[in-house]
This record gives structure tokens, sequence and C-alpha cells, in this order.
């Protein structure tokens, strides 16, 4: 990266303030996450990785994939990292796009005692000298209430943003990027006024990019992206609206297909109805190509660049959600809404990043809330069962005998005596 493509003194002064003023760390790095600045407890700082013997390129990995998402959602993005610690960041964008980003953390959103168990030991499966270690990592990262969460990351954002005022369509149409997308596209469309009879529209060409999205193949998908765009304008030749109604079209193809492969559904949606009234913002061919070229290479992005930590952040977030409700009535169906997939998609991906089914995990959280309210002998076990999410007692004592090999009372009693 070369030192005069952002503003990096002004960039250090942002992240160390936005550290010193909120007490949390702030990591000031280029999209590939090497690391100019640290400032306060960050990323750099965190031992909770090497407690666990998890490689730090996983770490990069997840503040790349936040950039990526927070660049798609409106320049700020809340995510977490491999070992379930929350981050957010926004993005530093100079003259060819994002150049470089602010990540704010990591930090901790729940008790300590839950992040132990749900994290560490159910989550990571870590324990003996790993656990002690991972725990005392765990001493020196900062807490925040989750109510705090979303407006520090509305502040960071507004920071940032005065570091991102030039026009990213201007800067487009500047790069030499522009050009040789146009150069494609003004190629292609000398090849069809040769042709004696081109046909209507290449349809083949189309699902031929739809399949270059669904395979990540940004290259292949950016060639037929030009071919496209060069047949639409060549048949359309100057009717603006026209071929802004086409170029909307294929968008909502292209939405499809990444949602197909496992894209957030909810948001990609809702990026479609953003993205038809941004279409008719431009006033210039050329700068709705490149735009929608912008465009195509989100779509790819969203889909398994990232997959790992796509997964972990997805696989975190649905367990912070078991954390904290255990004790309602939770199905795979009904967390796969909140984060908008597919129950059949979720339960795969639960299965490969935690080794064990979405209800296998609900049950050892809600047992292992049992065995605390065990202790306790003045509570009835119809209680407890309720307490920790079983409208059915003999169920409860069912799941807790599979779970521990002991029925709850005989439990109750063991751990009694063994405290007394």
């Amino acid at each position: 990266m070369e030192a005069d493509q952002f503003d990096r003194k002004l960039a250090q002064e942002c992240a160390r303030a936005f550290s010193v003023s909120t007490g949390l760390g702030c990591i000031l790095s280029d999209v590939h996450g090497q690391v100019f600045a640290e400032y306060g407890y960050g990323c750099q700082s965190c031992r909770l990785c090497e407690a666990a013997r998890l490689p730090r390129e996983r770490c990069v990995q997840a503040q790349i994939y936040g950039m990526s998402e927070a660049q798609r959602f409106g320049g700020r993005y809340i995510y977490f990292c491999p070992m379930g610690l929350t981050c957010f960041v926004s993005p530093i964008v100079g003259e060819g796009g994002a150049q470089a980003k602010i990540t704010a953390g990591p930090f901790i959103m729940v008790d300590k005692p839950d992040f132990i168990a749900c994290e560490l030991e159910d989550g990571a499966g870590l324990d003996g000298a790993q656990r002690q270690a991972a725990e005392a990592a765990l001493e020196s990262i900062p807490f925040v209430p989750p109510q705090r969460v979303e407006p520090l990351s509305v502040l960071l954002f507004m920071a940032v943003g005065f570091m991102n005022n030039v026009s990213a369509e201007n800067r487009l149409l500047e790069s030499g990027r522009a050009g040789e997308i146009q150069q494609q596209i003004s190629s292609y469309i000398l090849e069809l006024k040769q042709e004696e009879s081109p046909a209507p529209y290449p349809i083949e060409t189309e699902r031929a990019l739809l399949q270059s999205i669904a395979q990540q193949d940004q290259a292949q998908a950016q060639k037929l992206l030009n071919e496209l765009l060069g047949a639409i304008l060549f048949f359309c030749g100057g009717d603006l609206p026209r071929i802004q109604s086409r170029l909307y079209e294929l968008l909502v193809l292209m939405s499809r297909t990444a949602i197909e492969c496992g894209a957030d559904c909810e948001r990609s949606l809702q990026l479609c109805h953003e993205y038809r009234a941004r279409i008719g913002e431009f006033t210039t061919i050329d700068a709705l190509c490149l735009w929608l070229s912008g465009v195509m290479q989100g779509f790819v992005h969203s889909l398994f660049g990232f997959a790992h930590a796509k997964h972990a952040n997805l696989i975190h977030r649905c367990t912070q959600y078991i954390a904290t409700h255990y004790a309602e009535h939770i199905t795979l169906d009904s967390v796969a809404r909140m984060v908008y997939l597919s129950p059949a998609y979720l339960s795969r991906v639960f299965k490969q990043e935690t080794g064990r089914t979405f209800n296998e995990y609900l049950n050892g959280v809600r047992i292992r809330k049992a065995k605390e309210l065990l202790a306790h002998r003045e509570l009835r076990m119809t209680d407890i069962a309720l307490l920790v999410g079983y409208e059915d007692q003999s169920y409860f004592t069912k799941v807790f005998k599979r779970t521990t090999g002991m029925l709850p009372r005989a439990w109750r009693e063991k751990h009694l005596a063994r405290e007394g």
C-alpha cells in the first residue's frame, strides 16, 4: 500500500482517540490485516487464541471478513472473532476503494462464567492446561454490556466517516480498473456489430455468470459481466431507462444466486431493494457499469471467500442467543430465522463448526444450567425443568440422564453430599 493512499497519521489519531475515550482496544490495519498501529487492548495484545492453540491467521481472516461485511452493509459491522469475543469495524476509504480499517475490540458481551462455559468449554472444547491459560488471558479482556455495543459501533463509524468524504463513483471513474472494464465492454460491442445476426440476448453468458458467482471465480465473473453489459448496451442503444431496467433484472438474479449459495437472505433482499433506487441515480452509462461491477464483486465476496470466519461469526451469534434465551422455547427453525438462514443450512454449518448438532448443544447448555439450580435443595424438579426450558419434567429427566448418566435427583444428592 502506498503511504499517500489515505492519511495514516489522521487515521492513527482517530483510532487512538476512540480507544482512549471508550476504553476499548483499537487497531489500524490495511485490508490484508497488516497492522499499522494498536491502542489499548486490541487483537495483537490478546492471548486467547494462543492459549487455545489457534493460528493467528484465523483472527486476521475474521477481521477481513468483518471489513468486507462493513463495506456491504453501510460502513460498519459487528462480528465475533474465532474465540467468540466481539469486535466491530469501519473501513477507511481511499482512492481505490477500501484502503484500511479501524477495528475496535476484542471485548466480552456476556458474564465471564457464561463465556467460559459456552465458548471455552462447549465451543472450543478446552480443558486442563489450555482452559487455565485461556481463563488467565480472559482476565485482561474488557467487558461491554450488550446495550452499549451498537452505539459504540455507530460512534466509530461517525469518527471514521469524515475520512471517507470522496465520492466512490468519482474514484472508480478515475481508476485504471475503470478504463479496463470499459475497454472490455467496448471490445465486446464491436464484436457484436461485426456479426451478421447477433442473438437478441446471450442467455448462456448470463447463466455462466451466475455459475461463476456461485463458484466465487471473480475474474471469470468480471469477464462475463463485461460481455453481458456490452450486449445490453448494444441492444438497448442509448436508452438509459431501458438499460437500467435490464441491469436491475440482472441484479436480482445475482442476489438470488448468492442467497442459494449461503448469503444472508434478508440482507441480500434488502440490498436489492436499495440497489433498485440506486440504479435510477446514475446519469451516465459508464458510471452505472462501474457501479454494477462493484456490486457483483460484493456478491462474490459474500459467499465463501471468508467461509470459516463467516461460519464462526454465525455460530457465535447462535450460541450467544442460546446462552441468554435457553429458558425459552428455542428451536432450530426459530434460530435459523433469527440469522436469516434455512434450518437445513444452519444445521449443517452448526455441526461442522461445533462437532455437535444444534439440539445437542442446546441440551448441553440447559443441563449445565440445571446442575447449577440442582445445588439449591429448595427448588423443585418441575421448577428447575421450566427454568431451563423444558416444559415436560419427564423429558428433562430423560435428557439429564442421557447427558450425565444420572437422574437429576441422584445428581443433586451426590453433589450436596460432596459439598457438605
